[in-house]
């Protein structure tokens, strides 16, 4: 075993300190909503009888996501009781808390629209979350942690999605719906805890003085910093990067009911087929990322996540199983595994790409901007999946969804390139 000297530092070291346990937390509170809505709710409406276009059009309710850059520098530039993060954090995690729970006391034959208003709720909620958690993740964490942390944040973030993905359907097999959604939203509570008895960054307590100046300034010193063709092809990027994977995972607990899987065996094998691909691979990609920067891991996670989106088209490809038995259970397990693997690489990279695109300043707003653009995606385009999935067939939706995958690796070339080696401070785009 080779002994660490004075003065070296273990490889696994910086796994091991107060802030990477931090950002677990973030990234279980920042999941959890979301997965309910995107696996929960449509296997929810799905058993109920609502039919597959009306869960696509469902993605809608996702806007808050795609918007929350529009009301983040309030939270930049106002700060409630508990400080200008953890405050924020607290509003938010009741608010999912109540709403979540509710949502089971609904029924999805009588009353559609009120659960529509209830789900924007939630999806209100969790997007404001998660700009004062980003924002405090990013502030708790130096430059040279940036892509390891984020990797944490994007493992709980996966973990939290077998509650609402994994827990929670298993549940639903056994209980009313309505015990399985205040189960869900019990879940909220370590957020709570984090929020409640966590230290206020140090970045976060020097608040912009006007309200304009916390609108402006981010916009401002983005485009001066990275110059407006820059700009733009980093806006790009973060549009396209994560399109084709987003898209192929929209429907992916109805394609695999369609498939002829229970929910019960999604929710035993599908669900936990990924886990541990996406924990080891996703820390280890994280550690690598420490090594080879975030540049390269762009580049090689991207491969990867976008080979994922095959093993979807070769599932639907077999067509739905009659009887599932050993061997079906192992290729749902095969497909789940290697999406869980390559999508969770590509997403570290891309949140750590984030973060280093943002400035501490503008925290809460700049990464609400990005992460807004990323998910315009998941939130307009995906609720076109149900259509596009009724007029080509589920082979030929997931090829397409494998084609849109391409554009933002090739951006790649001018927003990270592979030969980049040295660190530009605040300069996305640039060398990692």
């Amino acid at each position: 075993m080779q002994k660490v000297g004075a003065g070296e530092t273990a490889w696994y070291a910086p796994l091991l300190n107060r802030r990477m346990l931090l950002c677990v937390f973030t990234g279980f509170s920042s999941g959890l909503p979301l997965y309910l809505l995107l696996n929960l709710l449509p296997a929810w409406l799905r058993s109920e009888g609502v039919n597959l276009k009306t869960i696509g059009l469902f993605a809608l309710i996702q806007f808050p996501y795609t918007w929350k850059f529009l009301w983040a520098p309030l939270l930049d530039r106002y700060a409630p009781p508990l400080g200008r993060r953890r405050g924020w954090m607290v509003i938010t995690q009741i608010g999912l808390l109540c709403s979540i729970a509710t949502l089971g006391f609904l029924s999805p034959t009588v009353a559609l629209d009120s659960i529509v208003w209830l789900t924007i709720a939630i999806a209100l909620f969790s997007a404001t979350q998660d700009i004062a958690l980003d924002a405090f993740r990013r502030e708790i964490l130096p430059e040279q942690e940036l892509g390891l942390g984020n990797s944490v944040h994007v493992n709980a973030y996966r973990i939290a999605g077998l509650v609402p993905g994994s827990l929670s359907l298993i549940l639903a097999d056994h209980l009313p719906w309505v015990q399985v959604f205040i189960i869900t939203a019990l879940f909220m509570l370590p957020g709570l805890l984090l929020a409640l008895f966590a230290a206020e960054p140090a970045v976060a307590k020097s608040a912009p003085k006007t309200l304009r100046e916390a609108v402006v300034e981010p916009f401002h010193e983005f485009v001066t910093r990275a110059g407006w063709r820059e700009a733009v092809l980093i806006l790009a990027f973060i549009f396209l990067y994560k399109l084709g994977d987003s898209m192929s995972t929209a429907l992916a607990t109805p394609f695999y009911l369609d498939m002829g899987f229970a929910k019960s065996q999604i929710g035993v094998v599908a669900k936990n087929a990924g886990l541990w691909p996406a924990v080891i691979g996703g820390l280890l990609g994280g550690l690598w990322m420490v090594k080879i920067g975030i540049n390269r891991a762009l580049w090689l996670f991207g491969v990867v996540q976008l080979l994922s989106i095959f093993g979807f088209a070769w599932l639907a490809w077999l067509g739905p199983r009659v009887a599932v038995g050993a061997a079906e259970l192992a290729q749902l397990a095969l497909v789940i595994g290697f999406e869980a693997l390559g999508v969770g690489l590509g997403t570290a990279a891309f949140v750590a790409f984030i973060a280093r695109a943002t400035n501490p300043l503008y925290t809460a707003t700049q990464f609400a901007l990005f992460t807004s653009l990323a998910a315009v995606p998941r939130t307009f385009i995906n609720a076109t999946t149900g259509v596009l999935v009724e007029h080509m067939g589920w082979v030929g939706f997931f090829l397409l969804c494998a084609a849109l995958a391409v554009p933002g690796m090739l951006l790649l070339v001018k927003v990270a390139p592979w030969r980049a080696t040295t660190t530009t401070t605040h300069a996305p785009g640039r060398p990692a």
